[in-house]
């Protein structure tokens, strides 16, 4: 059976004090981890990777793209954003700093003493920049997967609440789904399930702080910007404004019949544009 076939290794983990929370209670974060087939015999250490998910959904939908990646060879760590399933804290004074120590313990703890490449699908590269900014040493690269534009159309951002809201008809929510997040072709219906719509003021305020002026201009990690060519949160017109901006700390590539829910749509082209990127890090060192 090739590599590519056998089944990897999944088990969940609940890592404790992932920092306090404003009421002096330690966190909790569940994380899910994809490690490789088992390989009798090997000594390597998997490098890990973090995958971060999209704006009120929780890392379920990048469970296809785990599978891929753990397949590569990655120990693939999914920590499940505060609030959801298992894991909990404080949602008082939420900042994108607090998101980001979440996850920088993650990577100190499960790690195995590696930096980690980090991929934030959507909004959640906002959280996977700030930990490039907070804790740069923990980072080995960044994957920015259909991320938007730094100032996106604002009539697609008003499709998230409507989608979220399981009080609205189906049909309705279902158009909304095909007119932000779903390219042509692409099935929607797995979407009108995993939304935390109550979540949705505490993650919005921590959105802003730190203010995107002092991370979005700013990398210490080679970055990946990996666009969907249908993704309306991102203008062809912006293909190029983070790499101008950042320079040659960029690689820019683009996922044809891809909207907004890139990873979940194209999981297999995902996983293999990023682990070549990834691999090309090292002889460009």
């Amino acid at each position: 059976m090739a590599q590519g076939d056998l089944p990897t290794r999944r088990h969940v983990v609940l890592l404790e004090g992932t920092g306090l929370a404003a009421d002096g209670t330690p966190a909790t974060i569940e994380v899910t981890v994809d490690d490789p087939p088992d390989d009798a015999g090997s000594t390597r250490v998997p490098e890990p990777w973090v995958l971060l998910p999209s704006s009120l959904r929780d890392a379920g939908d990048l469970g296809k793209l785990a599978t891929r990646l753990a397949r590569a060879g990655c120990r693939v760590l999914r920590p499940t954003p505060r609030g959801m399933g298992r894991s909990n804290g404080s949602l008082e004074r939420l900042t994108l700093h607090v998101l980001a120590g979440d996850i920088a313990h993650t990577i100190r703890s499960l790690g195995q003493g590696r930096p980690a490449v980090l991929l934030g699908h959507a909004a959640g590269h906002f959280v996977a920049r700030v930990v490039d900014l907070d804790h740069p040493a923990l980072v080995r690269g960044i994957v920015v997967a259909a991320a938007a534009a730094r100032v996106f159309p604002p009539e697609v951002a008003d499709s998230v609440d409507l989608i979220a809201d399981a009080r609205r008809p189906r049909a309705e929510r279902l158009a909304h789904l095909r007119r932000a997040f779903f390219a042509e072709g692409s099935d929607p219906q797995e979407w009108l399930e995993g939304w935390h719509p109550s979540l949705g003021p505490a993650y919005r305020a921590a959105a802003r702080i730190p203010d995107k002026s002092r991370w979005w201009p700013v990398s210490h990690a080679p970055l990946l910007d990996l666009q969907a060519a249908d993704d309306p949160w991102r203008p062809p017109r912006t293909r190029h404004e983070l790499k101008e901006a950042l320079g040659d700390r960029v690689t820019v590539r683009v996922i044809e019949r891809a909207s907004h829910a890139l990873p979940f749509e194209r999981p297999d082209a995902v996983a293999a544009a990023a682990i070549e990127w990834r691999r090309g890090l090292d002889g460009a060192d």
